[in-house]
């Protein structure tokens, strides 16, 4: 038997300041991670965290939870030629790894960036590892506020047909499919994107693992609810719906801003809280005659979020694109019913009729769509229905304790990577 204390794995989790996926949800993902696994440092593994394009002007490291990170600093020799850059960034850093990883055996390089093939080839020329890929967010599906169906009449379009849009499409995605086949095991947030890994891009079943995200139990329901309330100056009984995220097209936001000017004609004194940071004007404008009632309050630090979440009633996710929504965790930890879209992570993250309810989303061959009076007739459903909507909260707080805690993420984190080495 081998003992507890025994090294078997050697991990090393990369973060790379300068990929696109650092502003979606990495730095959580990251940060998460790292503690959701600490309990297993030096007991069957060795962690180290390597940040990538940091902001410092030399190498260091420092100890967080008894684990190792490592800050590499950005390039000093900059190439207008991104590609060329990138390549000689990622070889000198497995150039400096080779002298610093002393212990080989059974290594483990955990990517948290799509267009990793450069450096994964790199690690693999230069060490006997195995490399597991975690898929963030894809790129089409930004650009496509994640139509299947226009990705697929993108794909199969003639050159000659091509226009930028498609083309620039056609190159993440041929990029993308490089990046996943290079690496052993490819990690995905949801069952949404597994399928699609699977049937679009080709990737084996097999060699695909789903480990939904995580997060530590931060929830503020020992707080004084009516405290709260005064102290953002909002009345006892007033209902309390809200937005959370990007103000950002993908976000879906002007749908629930169109939503919430037809719930506030019902319920004029409903408190609209949409937190996030972004394009202002274009919101403020799609108000029209009720930008009184709803309230932008900004990018809040988190412990102002988790105090406005312990006094919301219904949250509303319209987005277009989610692997695995902080938010709906966020949102689902502190017990609150959720109205989300079907797109992506999110149809199975919320439970219809259970933890929330869901409005569809509409494909079409060049859009996509959300039916404004769908979505403010459930948001109507849950404020006309008081005890089906705190139910529904209370078994959203059981599914968050069942799926998206920080504990059940290390331990699925800590399983997949043993069962890579057959451990």
């Amino acid at each position: 038997m081998v003992k507890s204390f025994e090294i078997m794995i050697n991990l090393y989790v990369f973060d790379n300041k300068n990929s696109r996926s650092s502003i979606y949800g990495i730095g959580t993902y990251i940060n998460e991670l790292s503690k959701s696994i600490s309990p297993y440092n030096k007991q069957g593994i060795h962690i180290c965290f390597i940040h990538l394009n940091y902001d410092t002007k030399k190498l260091f490291q420092e100890e967080i939870n008894g684990i190792t990170h490592w800050y590499f600093p950005l390039s000093k020799i900059k190439y207008k030629d991104s590609e060329k850059h990138n390549q000689l960034y990622f070889q000198n850093i497995v150039f400096i790894l080779k002298k610093y990883i002393q212990q080989t055996d059974n290594l483990i390089f955990h990517l948290n960036y799509l267009n990793c093939k450069t450096f994964s080839d790199a690690l693999k020329a230069s060490f006997n590892c195995k490399i597991v890929l975690a898929v963030h967010y894809l790129t089409w599906c930004l650009d496509l506020l994640s139509n299947v169906s226009q990705l697929k009449i993108i794909l199969n379009k003639s050159d000659e047909k091509l226009e930028q849009l498609d083309i620039r499409v056609r190159k993440s995605f041929k990029e993308e499919k490089e990046s996943l086949l290079s690496v052993d095991k490819v990690l995905c947030l949801s069952n949404h994107t597994a399928e699609i890994l699977n049937k679009k891009y080709k990737i084996k079943k097999n060699n695909i693992a789903v480990i939904y995200n995580g997060l530590e139990d931060r929830s503020q329901r020992e707080f004084d609810v009516e405290i709260i309330r005064q102290k953002y100056q909002l009345p006892i009984k007033t209902t309390v719906i809200m937005f959370a995220g990007r103000l950002d097209p993908v976000k879906g936001l002007s749908f629930f801003i169109r939503a919430s000017k037809i719930v506030l004609e019902q319920f004029p004194d409903t408190h609209i809280l949409v937190a996030g940071s972004g394009d202002y004007d274009s919101c403020m404008k799609e108000c029209g005659n009720k930008w009184m009632n709803i309230h932008f309050i900004g990018l809040q630090e988190k412990v102002d979020l988790y105090e406005l979440y312990s006094i919301t009633d219904i949250g509303v996710i319209p987005s277009f694109h989610e692997q695995c929504s902080y938010v709906a965790i966020e949102m689902m930890m502190h017990g609150i019913p959720i109205v989300a879209s079907t797109s992506t992570g999110l149809s199975e993250m919320v439970e219809e009729g259970i933890t929330g309810l869901h409005v569809p989303v509409q494909e079409f061959e060049d859009k996509v769509d959300i039916d404004v009076s769908l979505l403010a007739e459930e948001m109507l459903y849950l404020l006309k229905n008081e005890t089906e909507r705190k139910e529904m909260g209370k078994n959203a707080r059981k599914r968050y304790n069942m799926l998206y805690s920080s504990q059940i993420m290390g331990e699925k984190t800590n399983i997949l990577y043993k069962k890579i080495y057959n451990i």
